[in-house]
C-alpha cells in the first residue's frame, strides 16, 4: 500500500508543499499540481518547469494518473487511520479517548478526567485538540518549509554551476588542444623549412665538391699520362732519347696551376644550429601574441 512504501513528502507538490491536487507531468518528468503550475506561468509568463526550469514544448501537460491515484490511495488510508485512532480506548479505564489533556498533553478518557491526577486541568475534545495543534503545527512548518524551498534553490543553482563547471571544463580543453595543435603545427612547419634549407645548402656544396673533384681527377689523368710518356721516353737508348730530349724538355714543363685549398666547403653547421631554440622561441611567441 502507498502508506507503507511512501512518505507524504512523495506525495508534495514542490511548488506548494501539499499533497498533489490534479498532478500534471512535465516534458522534463517533473510533476506539479494543475493550479500551481498555471499560477507559475502567469507570473513568469513563460512555459517553463518551476522546478528545473526547462522549456515546456506542450501548452498543457498532460495528467499524471499514476501519481494521482497514489495521491488519492495515500489520503485515504491517512483518513482511515485517523478515524480509526479516534476510538481508540484508554489502557487504564477501557474507555473510549474522547478528551485532551492541555497540561499533559495526552489523549485522555471521561474517567481521566475526573480523576485526581487530572483534577483541575483542562480539557478539549480530541478532534479540536488535533485541528488546533495541527494548525499550530502548520504554522511551524511554514518556515521550515520556506527553508526547503530555499535549499532546493540553491541546490538547482548548484547543479547547474556543476554543469557549467563540465562545460567550461570541455570547451577549455578543446581550445587547449587546438591552441597546442597550432604550436605543434609551427614546429613541424618550421622544421621542414630548416630541414629543406640545410638539404638545399647541402646540393649547392656537394655540386661544387662534384664539380672540382671532376675537373682534377681531368688534371691528375693528364699529368700521370704526360709522366708515364717521358718516363718511356727516358728508356730509350741514349741516342735516341738526347735526339727527342728538347720535345721531351718541352713537354716535361707543367703548366698547370697549382689545386686551390678547398675553403668553404662544408655546411655552415652554425648557421642551421646556432641560436635555434632561440630563434624559434621568437617566432613562437609572434604566434602565441597574433593568437591573443
Amino acid at each position: 500500500m502507498a502508506s507503507k512504501t511512501f512518505s507524504e513528502d512523495d506525495f508534495s507538490c514542490p511548488v506548494c508543499y501539499e499533497i498533489f491536487k490534479d498532478p500534471v507531468v512535465m516534458t522534463c518528468s517533473h510533476s506539479v499540481c494543475k493550479e500551481c503550475l498555471h499560477k507559475f506561468w502567469e507570473s513568469k509568463e513563460s512555459r517553463e518547469c518551476p522546478i528545473c526550469r526547462r522549456k515546456s514544448s506542450r501548452e498543457t501537460p498532460p495528467p499524471n494518473l499514476i501519481l494521482r491515484n497514489l495521491c488519492e490511495t495515500f489520503l485515504q488510508e491517512r483518513s482511515q487511520k485517523a478515524s480509526a485512532g479516534s476510538w481508540v480506548s484508554c489502557s487504564l479505564h477501557s474507555e473510549t479517548l474522547k478528551l485532551f489533556c492541555q497540561e499533559d498533553k495526552q489523549p485522555v478518557c471521561v474517567v481521566c478526567r475526573d480523576s485526581k491526577k487530572h483534577r483541575s486541568h483542562t480539557f478539549s475534545p480530541i478532534d479540536e485538540a488535533a485541528s488546533e495543534y495541527k494548525e499550530n503545527l502548520n504554522i511551524k512548518l511554514k518556515p521550515l518549509r520556506k527553508k526547503l524551498k530555499t535549499f532546493k534553490k540553491v541546490k538547482l543553482i548548484c547543479d547547474r554551476t556543476a554543469e557549467h563547471i563540465k562545460g567550461q571544463a570541455e570547451n577549455t580543453e578543446r581550445q587547449i588542444k587546438k591552441e597546442f595543435e597550432k604550436l605543434h603545427q609551427f614546429l613541424r612547419d618550421e622544421e621542414v623549412a630548416r630541414i629543406a634549407a640545410l638539404r638545399e645548402e647541402e646540393e649547392q656544396k656537394s655540386q661544387i665538391m662534384k664539380e672540382k673533384i671532376e675537373k682534377m681527377g681531368r688534371e691528375i689523368s693528364s699529368l700521370s699520362d704526360t709522366i708515364r710518356a717521358i718516363e718511356e721516353k727516358m728508356g730509350a737508348d741514349d741516342i735516341t732519347f738526347l735526339q727527342n730530349y728538347k720535345s721531351i724538355a718541352e713537354r716535361a714543363q707543367c703548366t698547370l696551376q697549382d689545386p686551390e685549398r678547398v675553403s668553404g666547403a662544408l655546411i655552415n653547421v652554425t648557421k642551421h644550429l646556432g641560436n635555434l631554440k632561440f630563434r624559434v622561441w621568437e617566432k613562437m611567441q609572434d604566434i602565441v601574441q597574433y593568437g591573443e
